[in-house]
């Protein structure tokens, strides 16, 4: 099983969320290519209602406490009710361009 499908099952299995996108933004770094080092997770579920931002960050890291110390290098976590979903418009927030590895020299 890839980083992204035990990603996806662990997310599945804990939070049961209305709406997950699990995408691999690793080609947006300076890595080889198909890695899956940067992932960026967008979990919508009722398991967040009443939760702080850094409680559901919290329980998103603690899920993914083993991947965080070995494959994966950068996780951008967006949790949302589905309430707070609707009122974004269904829509993640766009990622920063890499600036690292000598992405972003001249």
């Amino acid at each position: 099983m890839n980083v992204e499908q035990t990603i996806r099952e662990k997310i599945n299995s804990q939070f049961r969320p209305n709406h997950l996108d699990v995408i691999n933004e690793s080609h947006m770094h300076n890595v080889p290519p198909g890695s899956e080092s940067h992932f960026k997770v967008v979990i919508v579920t009722n398991a967040f209602e009443s939760k702080s931002r850094v409680a559901r960050h919290q329980s998103v890291n603690k899920l993914l406490e083993d991947e965080l110390k070995g494959s994966i290098h950068a996780l951008s976590i967006e949790t949302h009710t589905p309430e707070e979903w609707l009122s974004k418009n269904q829509q993640p927030m766009s990622s920063p361009k890499c600036l690292g590895g000598g992405k972003g020299e001249i």
